[in-house]
């Protein structure tokens, strides 16, 4: 009878652990390592912790055997953890001293405070065994879109249920005034899996431009399939979104394919999403005709390109203007994001009057600078010269030919545009002079007299200091603060200096110190080519002096 019990409880044993592992979908073998750590450490509250003890199950009949390991020393100091050499060969003669010897202990009797320590100890590892699972299966379910059950709502913060998993929607990452309860289904995307001390953390969202991009894919089949791709996506959660596409069938329209047949497919993300207004754009290669499509429903009258800067001007008719930038600028801003350029908007009238103002200006300068009258000076600027330098240097036809001028009137005014330009030329060395800027700056290719001192004003006054310069220092750049592009001014500001320009002379200068050579400028295949061609010159010799060598052995052998 009593080896039916002892039977029975084996079993047991292994019914609870397969029980278990089934209940938190870990390995069984997990479960049973949990147990025999539960009864070690049981065993050691019996023998005492200063036992190394081990308990071993098995996992085909359940039975359970405790040993205690004894290291083998010629003299024993502490007799709960060692044996004597002698002692040892009398059990095994194969002892050596340095070894283990195991020695069995009898069956445990479990009593009520060791079986309550043991139960902690294997809930304690099954937990563990738990997370570890979980942050495994979902570490790479990253930027998958789950579905959940709300399990509770902590202070704006949704905690989901995935089945497998526990999960949060933090307050930031949900749409606004959205409202979950208790037993709510829910959808989001993953967008991180961290492992925590407290466990694995899941992060869900449902404000993020991937789980839109997520849900179209899975509403509209040729965007699973590859045909439309979706090249980029904007949000105001909540709000309004813009997303971009693009066809690779020529045959499909992609606005169309996420539309769908009465606009059943966008109907369906706007549904998910609360009521977020989406519109659809269609992608262009061409910067100015994407931006244009982007700020859609507003119609574009002109768009001025500043590619250096990813900035864009954009004139709209006047009664355009507030359906351009939108409510609260989120038409424009929504564009900005979604095509990655800075959109500036002005009204046809904005843009007029600062036509009329440039032109103004360019017309006082060649008043003040060429000593002419008004009606001159305009005439010049109405043809398109925006400066002194190209008057001085254009083709005399071109300033004789304007209305009202003749050969004499465009020679004049070349003189006097020459005569200008050297009278500054010498100021300007004045004062490149009187900043200490030093003459060597001069030889590297493009630098103009106005540059050498806009350098000198900027504590840049040798070639050294000017190789050390990045191509940013002289025409300026862009940084973002308060989510706007905030232009800081470089030292060439208003002269005019493209970025190629600003790095062309920069490698010259460099060169000019020593830094790198002329071949490191030269692209590699070019390189290759040049190399081939000396290799192909230094051939040539040898393969004539074989064809004289050759000619020379067959007349000595006629």
């Amino acid at each position: 009878m009593t080896q039916l019990g002892i039977s029975a409880n084996r079993l047991e044993l292994l019914q609870i652990a397969e029980s278990v592992a089934r209940e938190k979908s870990i390995d069984r073998t997990i479960v049973i390592a949990a147990m025999e750590d539960a009864i070690q450490k049981a065993a050691k509250s019996r023998y005492g912790s200063d036992n190394e003890i081990r308990a071993e199950i098995s996992q085909e009949t359940g039975e359970i055997l405790l040993t205690r390991l004894l290291e083998i020393v010629e003299t024993v100091n502490m007799e709960a953890t060692q044996i004597s050499l002698k002692e040892a060969r009398r059990r095994n003669k194969a002892s050596q001293l340095g070894d283990y010897i195991a020695e069995e202990l009898p069956p445990l009797d479990f009593g009520r405070v060791a079986a309550q320590n043991a139960k902690q100890v294997i809930v304690q590892k099954v937990r563990e065994a738990e997370r570890e699972r979980q942050f495994e299966e979902y570490k790479d379910r990253i930027s998958e879109i789950v579905n959940g059950i709300v399990k509770r709502v902590e202070y704006g913060n949704i905690i989901v249920d995935l089945g497998r998993g526990e999960a949060i929607v933090r307050r930031d990452e949900a749409l606004p005034r959205e409202n979950f309860r208790y037993g709510d289904r829910v959808r989001a995307y993953i967008y991180d899996v961290r492992s925590e001390q407290r466990g694995p953390q899941i992060f869900l969202s449902r404000t993020r431009s991937e789980f839109m991009a997520k849900l179209f894919a899975q509403e509209v089949p040729e965007i699973y399939d590859s045909i439309v791709e979706i090249k980029s996506v904007a949000r105001d959660p909540g709000s309004r979104a813009k997303i971009a596409v693009l066809s690779n069938d020529s045959a499909i329209d992609p606005v169309g394919a996420c539309v769908g047949m009465r606009g059943s497919r966008v109907q369906a993300v706007v549904n998910e999403l609360q009521g977020e207004k989406i519109d659809i754009i269609q992608w262009s290669p061409d910067a100015a005709t994407f931006i244009v499509n982007a700020l859609a429903p507003a119609e574009v009258v002109k768009v001025v390109l500043d590619e250096d800067a990813e900035r864009i001007e954009v004139v709209v008719p006047d009664a355009q203007l507030s359906l351009a930038i939108g409510r609260r600028g989120q038409n424009v801003r929504l564009a900005s994001q979604l095509t990655g350029w800075d959109i500036d908007i002005l009204t046809e009238a904005e843009e007029s009057e600062r036509r009329q103002s440039e032109f103004a200006e360019r017309s006082a300068m060649f008043m003040e600078a060429l000593d002419v009258d008004e009606v001159i000076a305009q005439l010049l600027a109405s043809e398109g010269f925006s400066s002194v330098e190209e008057a001085a240097f254009v083709e005399i036809s071109e300033i004789a030919n304007i209305e009202g001028f003749d050969e004499e009137t465009g020679q004049e005014i070349q003189t006097r545009a020459r005569e200008f330009l050297e009278r500054r030329e010498q100021e300007l060395d004045k004062k490149r002079k009187k900043l200490g800027v030093e003459d060597a700056m001069a030889e590297i290719p493009g630098m103009t007299m106005e540059m050498m001192v806009a350098l000198g004003e900027n504590k840049v006054k040798t070639v050294e200091d000017f190789a050390g310069s990045v191509t940013e220092d002289l025409i300026g750049w862009y940084e973002k603060v308060d989510d706007e592009s905030v232009r800081q001014a470089g030292y060439f500001d208003d002269l005019g200096t493209s970025k190629p320009d600003a790095e062309a002379m920069i490698m010259a200068a460099r060169v000019q110190v020593g830094w790198i050579t002329e071949e490191d400028l030269q692209p590699k295949a070019e390189v290759e080519s040049e190399d081939a061609e000396a290799s192909d010159d230094a051939m040539a010799p040898a393969a004539e002096g074989d064809e004289a060598d050759k000619d020379a052995v067959t007349d000595s052998g006629a």
